[in-house]
């Protein structure tokens, strides 16, 4: 595949992330952020998102399976993975952890465990549509070509 068709069909495919609300405007900003001096910007704070996300995920499966559910701890966690993936980008992560915080809030263990699960969707939804996104950006640069800046407007 030549570079240009390469270059449309990652343009196509972020376009899709961002109509399905899987990402919104914060993942434009963040790799605004990302120039020649640091071209990997973008995938190394992703990446950090995702090892933060992974420990987080693990924490609250964790307390939610205690006898006594701690759930100001749990609400700590979801708490900390809503910033972590607002500040990314990952819009459906962010807006399934504010659900979760509400049943933290009522206390509810069976809720917060179907939000748990909800939450894990998203997460592993968002994660593997922005390995593929960075997939594509790597194709087209391993091919010599350069990864074109997606325009939106919201």
């Amino acid at each position: 595949m030549e570079v240009g068709q390469m270059q449309s069909r990652l343009a196509d495919y972020t376009k899709s992330l961002f109509m399905e609300g899987i990402l919104d405007a914060q993942f434009l900003q963040l790799q605004q952020l990302q120039d020649e001096s640091n071209p990997d910007f973008v995938v190394e704070v992703v990446s950090l998102f995702f090892d933060d996300s992974e420990k987080l995920l693990n924490d609250i499966a964790r307390a939610l399976d205690q006898q006594c559910v701690d759930f100001k701890k749990i609400d700590a966690h979801v708490h900390q993975l809503k910033g972590s993936s607002s500040s990314v980008g990952a819009q459906r992560v962010k807006n399934a952890c504010v659900a979760f915080r509400n049943f933290c809030e009522e206390q509810n263990a069976e809720e917060s465990r179907r939000c748990l699960q909800q939450v894990k969707q998203e997460y592993y939804l968002v994660k593997n549509k922005l390995e593929t996104l960075f997939t594509l950006e790597q194709q087209i640069v391993a091919a010599g070509g350069s990864v074109p800046m997606i325009e939106l407007s919201f």
